[in-house]
């Protein structure tokens, strides 16, 4: 079996000025660096505003910063749209892309979003790439067929272990307190690693992670689940306890 490391990302949204940023990820960073080895990655994906400062604010620890979604051009006539290379001059390794409320807030399609993510790769991101099913489509049996879809279409050729991390977050659990069981995480996160094969180089090796309503009291159970490899965390993200609590839980 492969070994993978456990990455911890935490979205912001659109939460945080700049004071409080800078205090949560400033807290996290003293964390990290006081911790000695870990079992994990940390990683936090403010809004742009606070990229800049957020990196300045981290640069000498091992929190890594990401942003929370990009343009699929370098550079051009796209009124409130940042690119890959801005995110990479901001300091970003890691950049989420295809989030559900992406998805249904704007209209992404699966093409857009692997046109995102292989923008990424080439300025040198991690593509985060999320998939996940609402609830009237897990009602009607079609979870498995909607993340297969998903996959296959926000996928990029040239997709790699190293370059791409799979998120899956079904939509009936995003902020809605509601988690997937450890069972139901079990048997999608087995799917996703099926699917993967023939899509990625190295699919024993792309970390997969569980995101919807995760939180210290449940991160430990979760992130026990085989092919979990860590979690993409929102509100829990926003407080520095929180946050450590569910890096801590991964063993």
């Amino acid at each position: 079996m492969t070994a993978r490391r456990k990455l911890i990302a935490g979205n912001w949204k659109m939460n945080g000025l700049k004071a409080d940023g800078l205090a949560l990820a400033s807290d996290l960073a003293g964390r990290l660096k006081g911790a000695g080895v870990v079992a994990f990655d940390m990683l936090v994906c403010p809004p742009f505003p606070l990229l800049f400062p957020v990196h300045e604010a981290i640069a000498d620890s091992p929190l890594a910063l990401g942003a929370q979604d990009c343009h699929a051009k370098t550079s051009g006539a796209h009124t409130g749209d940042v690119s890959p290379v801005m995110l990479k001059d901001a300091g970003c390794r890691f950049v989420i892309v295809g989030h559900s409320e992406r998805r249904a807030d704007h209209g992404e399609s699966d093409a857009e979003i692997a046109a995102k993510a292989a923008a990424a790769h080439k300025e040198g991101l991690v593509a985060i790439i999320c998939v996940g099913e609402t609830e009237a489509q897990r009602d009607a049996g079609q979870a498995n067929a909607v993340v297969s879809t998903q996959l296959k279409g926000s996928i990029p050729e040239g997709a790699t272990a190293a370059n791409t991390v799979i998120a899956y977050e079904p939509v009936w659990a995003i902020g809605t307190g509601k988690t997937a069981t450890p069972d139901d995480v079990k048997a999608m996160h087995a799917h996703i690693r099926a699917e993967l094969d023939g899509k990625i180089v190295e699919p024993d090796a792309v970390r997969i992670l569980y995101g919807g309503s995760v939180k210290p009291g449940n991160a430990a159970e979760l992130m026990a689940v085989d092919n979990v490899d860590g979690a993409l965390v929102g509100g829990a993200s926003l407080k520095a306890d929180d946050f450590w609590a569910i890096g801590v839980s991964c063993r």
